[in-house]
C-alpha cells in the first residue's frame, strides 16, 4: 500500500472546466451541464436554502464530453440531477472497509486487498432531492455512508498505481445507503445496499486535475445538523491510485464508471446507542474543494396495504 501522496502524483485528466453540474434550467425547463458562476458557492446548501444557482452554460450534453466548452449563456437551477446519468454509469463498483478508523469501529483487521461489491444503476439518486427508504428497510435499519466517489473518464484496463490518475475524470460526494438488517442477512453486502436511489450522487463533479491531493479532501455526513462522520481522504487504506489499478486487472472501467471509495468511521450502526435515519431528517453528505453538500432529506415509503 502507497502512501497517499506518492499515490496522488498524478493528479488526473485535464478538463476546461474545474467543477461541472448538470441540471434543468428554469429559463427552459431543459437538461443543460455547466459550471457554477460562483466558484465558492456549496450549490446543495444554497439551492436547499432557496437560494438561485446561477451556472454557466457549456456545451454539450455530457460532463463525459472532453471537449466540452464554456458558452457565454448563464442559466439558473431548476432542478439538479446527477452528475452522470443511469445509463453512462452502468454498475457503480464501490469498495468496502478502506478507512483505517473504520476498520477499528468495525472491530476489523485492515484488508491486504480491496474489498469489491457493486450497486446497480438503478441505485443513483438525484442531489436536494428525498432519499426514500423503501419500506422493506423502514423498520430501523437504514444507514448513511458519505463517500468520495471518483469518476473515470477513459476507458481503463490493466493500469498502473504509477498511471491510474491519467484515467480519473474527476470527484463528486455520494452516500452508500445501506439496509443493515438485509446488508447482514448473507454473505454478499449487495442487496442490502442495492435498493433503488441507495447511492445518491453529486451535485458537483469536481475536475480531477484542479486538486493536486486528493488525500486532504474533507468528508463529513451532517445528520440534523450534528456532524456524525468526518474524516480527510488520507486515513484511506487503499489510495484512489491502487483502487483504479486493481479495478482494471483484466476488467474493463469503460468511460462513465463510478467507483464509491469506502466510508469513514461513524456510521450508523456503530454509535451507541445505533442511529438510523428517520422520515424528516435532513441529511447532508458534506465535501471540501468544491463539492459541496449532497442534501437528501429522508423519507419513508409508506408500507402497502394487505
Amino acid at each position: 500500500m502507497g502512501s497517499m501522496p506518492e499515490a496522488f502524483a498524478n493528479a488526473g485528466i485535464q478538463t476546461s472546466w474545474t467543477r461541472l453540474v448538470r441540471f434543468i434550467a428554469v429559463e427552459d425547463k431543459k437538461e443543460h451541464i455547466g459550471e457554477p458562476v460562483n466558484p465558492d458557492l456549496d450549490v446543495g446548501a444554497a439551492l436547499a436554502s432557496r437560494s438561485s444557482v446561477e451556472v454557466r452554460e457549456f456545451l454539450g450534453s455530457s460532463v463525459l464530453d472532453l471537449g466540452a466548452q464554456p458558452t457565454t449563456k448563464i442559466l439558473s437551477i431548476s432542478q439538479l440531477l446527477p452528475p452522470l446519468s443511469k445509463s453512462e454509469i452502468g454498475t457503480i463498483r464501490c469498495i468496502g472497509l478502506n478507512y483505517r478508523k473504520h476498520a477499528k469501529e468495525m472491530n476489523l483487521e485492515l484488508p491486504n486487498h480491496p474489498t469489491l461489491f457493486f450497486k446497480p444503476s438503478t441505485c443513483l439518486g438525484a442531489p436536494n432531492s428525498p432519499l426514500v427508504i423503501p419500506h422493506q428497510a423502514t423498520d430501523g435499519q437504514a444507514d448513511y455512508e458519505a463517500e468520495l466517489a471518483i469518476v473515470i473518464g477513459r476507458a481503463a484496463r490493466n493500469v498502473s498505481k504509477e498511471n491510474a490518475m491519467d484515467y480519473v475524470l474527476g470527484y463528486t460526494c455520494s452516500n452508500d445507503v445501506t439496509a443493515r438488517v438485509h446488508q447482514f442477512n448473507g454473505a454478499q453486502w449487495s442487496f442490502g445496499k442495492g435498493f433503488d436511489g441507495f447511492a445518491p450522487l453529486g451535485p458537483c463533479l469536481v475536475s480531477a486535475a484542479s486538486i493536486s491531493d486528493p488525500g486532504e479532501i474533507e468528508l463529513k455526513t451532517v445528520l440534523n445538523g450534528e456532524t456524525m462522520q468526518y474524516s480527510l481522504a488520507n486515513d484511506m487504506i487503499f489510495s484512489i491510485a491502487e483502487i483504479v489499478a486493481y479495478l482494471s486487472q483484466g476488467t474493463t472501467l469503460e468511460t462513465g464508471t463510478v467507483i464509491m471509495t469506502g466510508t469513514p468511521h461513524g456510521i450508523g450502526v456503530s454509535k451507541v446507542p445505533k442511529v438510523f435515519l428517520k422520515p424528516g431528517d435532513d441529511l447532508r453528505i458534506v465535501m471540501s474543494h468544491g463539492m459541496g453538500s449532497l442534501v437528501t432529506p429522508v423519507e419513508y415509503e409508506p408500507i402497502p396495504k394487505q
